[in-house]
């Protein structure tokens, strides 16, 4: 009977437990890659640069490929990934063409045969307009309430040198237009380069795996030109010319990581008219954050509209120096803000995180918490009815091993 109740007590716990564990202990990603920072690789130091303008080069070299990562700051800033199947792939960039910024052809990634995959995301404008009614919703609101939109191709940006950390894998790019609202403000965004899977401390504590690398975008000090002011940001991405784009999302149960939200937003890549993989994704949670150092009281939630094409190339020098036939581009709108909640000029900061990265997105899975409490929630009624039934047939056997006795 010991035996009995010992094999039925393994085999609830193998049911309830094992499979939580296993997938705990085991999933996630395990693949490295080796990650370094170069800023103006190749540049000839004959070559003057104009002042703010530099390229950061971030080469994550895996077992047998690499993925290089371009941080830009002529013209509207411009991340790029170009992922290779060659181990030894390299830049080659001819500076006088790139800074010229006429022609493309001015950075290429050798051997040209070996590249897979190539994107940029391009923070093309930062649109403030007047929430008179508290909306939150700009595609509702007037045209009347729309001011001048901050073009950040014509923004001046402080040098990528002094933030560069190769400890760290991060570089910080801050700039402003030169006008009376960013004279004590700046619009900034902090790259960070991932060697392997993790989750980023801060909040919206994105996951990220060694294909991916990350930008934290914010606003802060920026002097509102309204009492009302909402802003929200145009994003395009650009691809090969045989790439499609399209936005899902995907909902969860546990917001453990970022509280009070359930789902995370995803711009995907994948060849066109085709069912193939999932080439590579931009991704970031619903949230931004009022607050340099974030609480749940300073997230506001923000939303996206549906991504449309679009004719023309954006203005980034970068994009214009790598895709030679102009890729295919896309743009996008992030706006922030529910109808009720603060605006700008409450706390003058606002902040969104963002991943980009290569092949199928990072997903969520559920944390130690929400798996113990799954297991203690699912497992203690099942122990407790097999105790019970246990118990049951204990009692009924000792019951019918009495039998009947003879009456005299």
């Amino acid at each position: 009977m010991a035996s009995t109740v010992s094999t039925s007590l393994h085999v609830l716990f193998s049911l309830l437990f094992l499979p939580f564990a296993t997938g705990f202990i085991f999933d996630g990603d395990k693949y490295k890659r080796q990650v370094s920072l170069e800023l103006n690789p190749g540049l000839n130091p004959s070559i003057p640069l104009p002042p703010g303008v530099g390229l950061l080069h971030v080469r994550a070299l895996g077992a047998n490929d690499t993925l290089h990562f371009f941080l830009s700051s002529l013209g509207a800033p411009t991340l790029m990934l170009v992922h290779t199947n060659s181990s030894s792939s390299s830049v080659k960039l001819d500076w006088p063409l790139f800074l010229s910024g006429n022609t493309s052809g001015g950075l290429r990634v050798v051997p040209e045969s070996s590249v897979q995959y190539s994107s940029a995301l391009v923070f093309s404008r930062v649109w403030e307009y007047d929430d008179v009614n508290n909306t939150a919703d700009p595609q509702n609101a007037p045209p009347s309430s729309f001011l001048p939109p901050y073009e950040l191709q014509n923004f001046t940006w402080q040098d990528l040198g002094p933030t560069l950390n190769h400890t760290t894998n991060t570089a910080q790019l801050c700039g402003g237009d030169g006008g009376s609202s960013f004279s004590n403000g700046s619009f900034c965004l902090q790259i960070s380069a991932f060697g392997s899977g993790g989750r980023d401390p801060s909040w919206p504590r994105l996951l990220h795996t060694a294909n991916s690398s990350q930008l934290r975008v914010w606003l802060a000090g920026v002097t509102a030109r309204s009492n009302f002011s909402r802003f929200f940001l145009e994003l395009q991405t650009v691809s090969q010319s045989n790439v499609q784009s399209r936005v899902g999302i995907v909902r969860s149960i546990d917001d453990e990581y970022t509280p009070s939200i359930f789902q995370t937003s995803q711009w995907l890549s994948s060849l066109a008219n085709t069912t193939s993989p999932v080439l590579g994704y931009t991704q970031w949670k619903p949230v931004a954050y009022r607050s340099p150092t974030p609480s749940l009281e300073d997230a506001t939630p923000c939303r996206n509209h549906d991504p449309r094409a679009l004719a023309q190339p954006p203005a980034s020098r970068l994009v214009r120096a790598y895709f030679r036939d102009g890729g295919r581009t896309s743009s996008l709108n992030v706006t922030f803000g529910l109808a009720g909640d603060p605006f700008y000029n409450a706390t003058n900061y606002l902040s969104w995180t963002v991943l980009v990265g290569m092949g199928p997105p990072p997903i969520d899975s559920f944390s130690t918490v929400v798996i113990v409490i799954m297991a203690v929630g699912l497992g203690t009624p099942l122990l407790l009815i097999l105790v019970g039934g246990v118990c049951l047939c204990v009692r009924k056997k000792r019951v019918e091993s009495v039998g009947y006795e003879p009456i005299n």
